[in-house]
Order: structure tokens, then C-alpha cells, then sequence
């Protein structure tokens, strides 16, 4: 791969950043611009905050060591990632958001159904990552001697509110400008985090922690799938589709799991090394992800810390809360883009409240958020991903926004496919440290899995299982369908008033 241009160039129109007014219609030709290398800024941007540091505690967690817990993290980050480039293809295909795609494999009111499920994921993606800055800023604060309590956490959390919904609301052009800046910012200062605090690693520790069972790696993979790249398939093509329909494949494909990957993978190998080192770190992360990476600096890098923090957490949420608006319009309601974004913003603001005011151990409640969630949004993976390589011609544009078009209304073979995966998928997976999920993992006894204190309990087998059933059983019974479709002459162009269908 050569070098990443920025996003503009290379087919930039010069235009001053200004609020974006599309929402689920499909971008124009005229509107299209760049080249799959301008997918590195925003997957990147989005991918480098220091939460990824973290998640070496979060592997380790499982009861591995720290090879097995490597190898869960590198196969289940690329893995997942490359799962985001190949639905990514779907946007310069289609040219419309990764929900309205959907519609050619659920029908246009049948895909409502995973529109909400993929706008509830993103809403609690972009309200844990604006709690976490939160809660990071004020252990700084606190560290330095500046306050830390109600009210610095308060002001901090309107600071990183606003910074997101901003992003959100205005849109695309505002959205790659930002994440430039916090890729090189960030970047930077997380390298210099890296230097302060390597002497904190300690190899004999780190090579001594035990090795773990089959099932405890299986679960780590799993973990380290839906944190990473299952989190971001539902909005995959979202910026994809702003790229001229003749693009690469290969190059979409390859510089959105590049972009995605590259921050994660280098953040998991320090973050497990400084984990390993100190099982009293390792505990603190799981209580503060972000601000027990603090108690290990200098006190002059405080400050240049919490900026790194923030704005690799901010990089997130942008994105998040521009994807789960649209993702939001698809699942039925009928507003302009930007204001969805902003209802998302406000329903962010109140979570981040919840959690940062009033909420316990984040680890427990984030861990089953990302398990309960990551089994429907496998499903819809699976489906996707199988209907997507069914297709040879690109979608029509115009039957995405006509129920009585060539992909229906709501046709039943994806959506009991869905629905049936998701109630396997959920009975083989258990979360003990979230108390409102002791009903999942029904299966695991009947199955002889050992129940739900087995071994198998906490490989969250049901995420694997989830896709692989959708992705097969479309493959086997969606062929004739989608050759149907496509045999069908183009249809007329949607009217304007059609997008919000």
C-alpha cells in the first residue's frame, strides 16, 4: 500500500466545510470524491484512542496468557476489521449508508428491524466512549490537584458532548477534517505515553502469567471481536460510500482493515505488556479503563494525556453518533439527518450521565453490553456479508426506497434467519458481572456444554455461532432470490421525497 493521501485529495472540490444535508439518500456523482487510500484517516482516527491499551487488561481477564491472549487479540481485531472492509464494499457499490444496503438483502420495512438494533449499539458505543473521557479527565483533574468531583466531571462531560455531537451533526466534511487532525495528535502523543512508561513492563511477570483453557482463548477471540470490528460493521459504509463507484474493491477492502487495524494492534501489545506487569494495574483498568493508565505517569504529562484520551475517545463517538443517526432515519424516523443526530447526542448525554454520576464497575457492564448486542449484529453480519457476495451488479438505487421493488417489503427468510440465530446466539453466551443478564446461556446445559458454570460458559460461543449460521444459510437458500433481482431491468430513479422510506 502507498502512502494515505488526505481526503481531499485527489478529486477535492475545494468547497468550504459546511453541514451536511444528506441522510439516507444516495450520494450523487458529483458528490462522490477520493480514493479507498482517504479511508485510512477516519477508520484510524476512530480506532486510535488509548482504550485500546486497556483491552490488554481486558484479554488477560479471561484467565490467559500473555501469547494466547496476543494471538486472541491480533486474529480477533484483523478479523473483525476485514469483516467492516468487505461490507464497506457495499457503500461504493451502492452509494448510500450501510443500513439503507441492508434493505436489498431485508426489504425496505423488514430492514427496520436491524436499523434498530445497529442505532441501539452505536448509541451505547458513543455513550461509553464519551463516559469513559469523562471519567478520564476527572482522575487527571483529581491527580494534579485540581478538583475531580462532581463538578469537574460535569464540565468535562459538556466539553466532550459537545465536541461529539458537533461532529456528528454537521456531518462528512467535518467528520474527515477532524479525524485528520486527531490521528496525527493523538498519534503522536500516545507514542510519547508509550515511552514514559515502558520501564513499567516487566518480561518475567508478563512471561509468567499461566496459560489459559481452549474455551477461555475462545472467549477472549470473541471479546476482542465485538470490541473491536463487530462494533463498527453496522456503519461500515458509511463513509465508503462517498468514493466513485469505479474504486477498488481490493482497495476499499484493504485500506479500511489496514486504517482500522493498525492503532488497535500496536495499543493491545503495550497494553498487555503494562497489564501483565502489575496485577494491581490490571484491576484498576477494569474500573477506569482509561484513567488507571494515569497512576503510572509523570505529573507533567497529565495534561498532554487527557488530551490524547479525549480526543482518541472523541474520534469514536463522531463517527458513532453520525452512523447511529442515519442508522436511526432507516429505522423509520422521518427528520433530517442532523437532527437525528442531535436526538442521539441528547440520549448520549443522559447515559453519560447514568454512568458517570450513578453507574457502577464499568468492565462487567461494558463486556455485556458488547456480548448481548454482538450476537443479533453477527446475525445481521452474516446475512449481509452472504448477500453481498451473491450480488455481481451493483444495487438499484431506486427499488432501496420501494417496498413494492425488486428487494420487497419484507421478505421472511433473512429476518427468521436473524431472529432464529439470535435466540441460538444468546443462549450460548453468559456475562456473570452483569446481573440483568443471568438469563442468557439457556443452551449451554441442554447442548452439554456444561451449563452456565461450565467451561464453555464464557467462550461466548454464541456470537461465532450467530454469524456463521446467517452467512451459510443465506448462502444456501438466497441464491435464487437475489439472481431474480438482478435479472430485473433498472428501475426509474427514487424522487426526492422517496428517501425517507
Amino acid at each position: 500500500m502507498t502512502q494515505p493521501q488526505h481526503p481531499y485529495d485527489s478529486g477535492a472540490d475545494g468547497r468550504q466545510i459546511q453541514l451536511e444535508t444528506h441522510g439516507l439518500d444516495v450520494i450523487g456523482d458529483a458528490d462522490r470524491k477520493g480514493t479507498p487510500r482517504t479511508l485510512f484517516w477516519p477508520w484510524f482516527g476512530a480506532n486510535v484512542a488509548v482504550l485500546g491499551l486497556s483491552y490488554g487488561a481486558f484479554a488477560l481477564g479471561f484467565g490467559i496468557s500473555f501469547w494466547q491472549a496476543l494471538a486472541a487479540g491480533v486474529l480477533g481485531i484483523v478479523a473483525s476489521f476485514l469483516l467492516c472492509g468487505l461490507i464497506a464494499v457495499a457503500g461504493k457499490r451502492g452509494s448510500a449508508p450501510t443500513m439503507v444496503l441492508s434493505r436489498a438483502a431485508y426489504g425496505v420495512r423488514g430492514n427496520r428491524l436491524p436499523s434498530a438494533v445497529s442505532w441501539i449499539l452505536t448509541v451505547g458505543w458513543e455513550t461509553a466512549l464519551a463516559s469513559l473521557a469523562t471519567l478520564a479527565t476527572a482522575t487527571v483533574f483529581s491527580r494534579l490537584g485540581w478538583g475531580g468531583g462532581t463538578e469537574t466531571k460535569a464540565v468535562a462531560l459538556l466539553v466532550v458532548a459537545a465536541l461529539t455531537v458537533v461532529g456528528g451533526v454537521m456531518g462528512f466534511d467535518l467528520i474527515m477534517r477532524i479525524q485528520t487532525v486527531i490521528t496525527v495528535v493523538t498519534g503522536v502523543l500516545t507514542l510519547v505515553y508509550v515511552a514514559l512508561v515502558a520501564d513499567h513492563i516487566h518480561w518475567p511477570t508478563v512471561s509468567a502469567v499461566p496459560a489459559g483453557s481452549t474455551q477461555q482463548f475462545i472467549g477472549a477471540l470473541v471479546f476482542m471481536m465485538t470490541g473491536f470490528g463487530l462494533g463498527w460493521v453496522n456503519a461500515a459504509a458509511d463513509y465508503s460510500r462517498y468514493l466513485p463507484r469505479d474504486s477498488s474493491s481490493r482497495g476499499v477492502i484493504g485500506w479500511t482493515t489496514f486504517g482500522a487495524s493498525a492503532a488497535p494492534l500496536l495499543l493491545l501489545v503495550f497494553g498487555l505488556l503494562l497489564a501483565g506487569s502489575s496485577e494491581r494495574l490490571s484491576e484498576a483498568i477494569a474500573a477506569d479503563p482509561i484513567g488507571a493508565l494515569t497512576t503510572i505517569l509523570p505529573t507533567w504529562f497529565l495534561v498532554p494525556f487527557a488530551l490524547v484520551a479525549v480526543l482518541g475517545l472523541v474520534g469514536g463517538a463522531v463517527l458513532d453518533i453520525y452512523s447511529s443517526g442515519l442508522a436511526l432515519l432507516s429505522a423509520g424516523l422521518h427528520v433530517p439527518r442532523y437532527l437525528a443526530a442531535l436526538v442521539d447526542g441528547l440520549l448520549m448525554i443522559a447515559g453519560s450521565i447514568y454512568i458517570v454520576f450513578f453507574g457502577g464497575a464499568f468492565l462487567g457492564e461494558f463486556m455485556g453490553f458488547l456480548t448481548t448486542l454482538g450476537v443479533p449484529i453477527g446475525a445481521w453480519c452474516g446475512v449481509m456479508l452472504a448477500d453481498l457476495a451473491l450480488r455481481h451488479r451493483d444495487y438499484d438505487e431506486g427499488d432501496l426506497y420501494r417496498p413494492d421493488g425488486r428487494y420487497g417489503d419484507a421478505p421472511v427468510l433473512p429476518l427468521v434467519l436473524t431472529v432464529g440465530a439470535t435466540v441460538i446466539g444468546w443462549g450460548l453466551v453468559t456475562n456473570t458481572a452483569a446481573a440483568w443478564l443471568s438469563w442468557q446461556g439457556y443452551l449451554l446445559g441442554p447442548l452439554g456444554l456444561g451449563g452456565r458454570s461450565g467451561q464453555w460458559a464464557y467462550a461466548n460461543l454464541g456470537v461465532l455461532v450467530a454469524l456463521a449460521l446467517t452467512f451459510l444459510g443465506t448462502l444456501l437458500l438466497g441464491r435464487g432470490r437475489v439472481r431474480a433481482q438482478e435479472a430485473l431491468p433498472p428501475s426509474p430513479a427514487p424522487a426526492p421525497g422517496m428517501y425517507g422510506a
